[in-house]
């Protein structure tokens, strides 16, 4: 267990305004990898905005290990053909945990983070103290494709015997 940090939970929401890979419309599935780790979303039938609202949680065992998210058109007959990718960019929430905040005032926003070159995001994204724990909402602009956004949550889970993230002035 001490090989790793934690757990991320990430919920993939939704996709809005996907590509359309078949005749007037698109199945999509979205699949998250980060280094041996493949995960992945059901399909949705015949839409360019489907709602997946599906949790997916991911071991991280290095803090920047690229995570990768890519939307995929379900072919029953061909390989499936590939509707655009992101990646996504967990230092910013990772800098929040690591404040060591806590009590604070459901929906108080800790950080925001601003759409760049050097992020996915289509969006301003908050990071959020609800409920005793940060969420972070992003809607992450697909690249390598003409069209297409997919808005997903991650929220940190920490597990007994796990290393801990090192909150800032304790390193």
């Amino acid at each position: 267990m001490d090989s790793f940090f934690g757990l991320l939970k990430i919920r993939v929401k939704r996709g809005i305004n996907l590509a359309i890979r078949d005749l007037g419309s698109s199945d999509p599935y979205v699949v998250i990898t980060m280094g041996n780790q493949k995960l992945k979303t059901r399909v949705v039938k015949k839409n360019c905005n489907p709602v997946w609202n599906e949790e997916l949680t991911l071991s991280i065992t290095d803090l920047n290990a690229p995570i990768n998210l890519t939307v995929f058109d379900k072919d029953t007959f061909t390989v499936d053909d590939k509707m655009g990718d992101a990646s996504i960019d967990i230092q910013p929430y990772i800098a929040s945990l690591k404040m060591g905040l806590q009590n604070l005032p459901k929906g108080c926003v800790v950080s925001r983070v601003q759409p760049s070159q050097n992020n996915c995001l289509a969006d301003e994204s908050c990071i959020v103290w609800e409920d005793g724990k940060f969420l972070q909402d992003m809607m992450l602009r697909l690249r390598n494709v003409e069209s297409g956004e997919v808005v997903i949550q991650i929220e940190w889970i920490n597990l007994p015997g796990c290393r801990r993230l090192e909150t800032e002035g304790t390193s």
